[in-house]
């Protein structure tokens, strides 16, 4: 007498299934059937349906027999390089569904599904394997995208694709890169000139940066708009009657204009000495608006490496564009826009460079695009032609540096109103002077007085705060003017 053990193997459409491997059901079913038949200390063991493991039969080309079912041997269907997923090798149920009309069929066809089930969840654990892999290679690429892109990145300039996986690049060097192309990026945001991340060591395109201007050109936000008003601007009334005709009326009575058949002007150039209130005029533009501000000098349009200038101009306008209604403001137009000439130096014709792309840029936009131009010079006689022309700067307003006795009023009253006076304060005695003071000098003088004040311990200025003040700056004013005499004596 010894101990035997009846063991079924499943089978699946009595055939190996093209899906999962035999040594996958090897491991799932076999070993740990033979494990338990050592704990159970049998001697014999019978396995049913043996061909699972050796199909000899798939070697007819004939249909063999296993127990009461044919089988066609599957290597008659085998279609080369063809990846099958392992839903694939499912049984098709139905087909087994109004059969058995007698009691032996039906249990026969109740064993049948008894397999189909032991199979479905043996695919199910696959499946999960499976799941559970991917998770892991998903995890892994994922902490490698971030160290990539942890690791310090370089900013650089995409200039063009080559194919979805490499492209070519600009570094900040000026340096260019055929480089790859990192597969999880959106190439519908790949334009060129675009602002990218290229990797520290390998220069691959690892990210791609907002498309904002470069960070030296800078667009006033609600809260950061300058609390200038028209005001607080003492005098200059003509001047804020043509700026505003040429700024104001245009972006918020187009209507206007089109009636009347004519065309706003497109650009406003602010000249005059240091200190005539071009500045102060341009931020109350800035806060009686809605528009859009952009303000930059013009000394930051010269980088070091070739090509920045003229980028930086094109993105100027760009950000004006997409963010129109919009008024720039380019304050000492002189350094980029003097009188072209036969430039002997690189940094002479990259000069000339930034200026051409200029003139571009205000002829590109339409005047529809609610875009417009304010430039301010202290030089205007040294700007190009080209630049002056009507059609780019329509309208040139000029800031005098003398000022009449009502401009000297309005400016002494509109400083002195937001300032803490003594009654028996007498403007009009610093009006009628005859020294040639500007706007920005008048403002100096009371600033004076108020900090001779507050050196008294008094809490409001008095007339010899005043006068005292009064005779610093003019003394200071004219040891500068007879300085700068006697430098052109000495140039001449």
């Amino acid at each position: 007498m010894c101990l035997a053990s009846y063991v079924t193997v499943p089978i699946i459409k009595q055939k190996l299934p093209t899906a999962v491997s035999p040594s996958y059901y090897t491991r799932r079913f076999v070993l740990p059937t033979c494990s338990s038949l050592v704990r159970t200390a049998t001697v014999a063991a019978v396995f049913d349906t043996a061909t699972f493991f050796y199909p000899i039969c798939f070697l007819q080309t004939e249909p063999c027999i296993m127990g009461d079912v044919a089988v066609e041997n599957p290597a008659n269907n085998v279609t080369p390089h063809t990846k099958s997923s392992p839903l694939d090798s499912i049984p098709n149920i139905d087909s087994l569904e109004g059969t058995g009309t007698d009691g032996g069929d039906e249990y026969a066809t109740l064993k049948r599904l008894q397999r189909h089930l032991e199979y479905i969840q043996l695919q199910e654990e696959y499946i999960k394997d499976e799941q559970r892999s991917l998770k892991r290679e998903l995890v892994r690429a994922q902490e490698e995208i971030k160290r990539i892109q942890s690791v310090p990145l370089v900013i650089g300039q995409f200039m063009e694709a080559i194919d979805q996986n490499t492209g070519i690049v600009q570094s900040s060097t000026g340096s260019n890169y055929v480089v790859r192309i990192l597969s999880t990026l959106d190439r519908e945001k790949l334009k060129p000139s675009s602002s990218v991340a290229l990797h520290r060591h390998s220069n691959a395109l690892v990210d791609i940066l907002p498309p904002e201007a470069d960070s030296s050109i800078a667009m006033l936000g609600e809260n950061e708009k300058p609390d200038v008003s028209y005001a607080d601007v003492g005098g200059l009334d003509m001047q804020k009657q043509e700026i505003r005709e040429a700024v104001e009326l245009p972006l918020t009575h187009f209507d206007l204009y089109r009636q009347i058949g004519i065309d706003p002007p497109r650009g406003v150039l602010l000249y005059g000495p240091p200190g005539t209130g071009k500045t102060m005029l341009v931020k109350a533009v800035a806060n009686s608006t809605t528009a859009s501000f952009i303000r930059v000098n013009g000394s930051e349009f010269v980088q070091k490496y070739l090509g920045e200038g003229p980028r930086m101009v094109r993105d100027v306008f760009r950000m004006a564009r997409e963010n129109s209604p919009a008024i720039i403001f380019i304050d000492e137009i002189d350094a980029i826009a003097t009188k072209r000439f036969d430039a002997q130096t690189g940094a002479d014709r990259e000069v000339q460079r930034i200026l051409l792309e200029l003139l571009n840029q205000m002829d590109g936009f339409e005047q529809t695009s609610n875009v417009k131009v304010i430039m301010a010079t202290n030089r205007a006689d040294t700007l190009d032609p080209a630049l002056l022309r009507p059609g780019r700067l329509d309208r040139k307003i000029e800031f005098p540096s003398l000022r009449d006795r009502r401009e000297r009023r309005l400016i002494f009253t509109t400083i002195a109103s937001k300032m803490s006076l003594s009654p028996e304060v007498d403007l009009d005695s610093l009006i009628v002077r005859n020294e040639p003071l500007s706007g920005a000098i008048i403002a100096a003088i009371m600033q004076e007085a108020g900090l001779r004040a507050v050196r008294k311990n008094r809490y409001n200025i008095i007339q010899s705060d005043l006068e005292d003040a009064y005779a610093a700056q003019v003394k200071v004013l004219s040891k500068l003017h007879k300085a700068a005499l006697c430098l052109v004596v000495l140039i001449n």
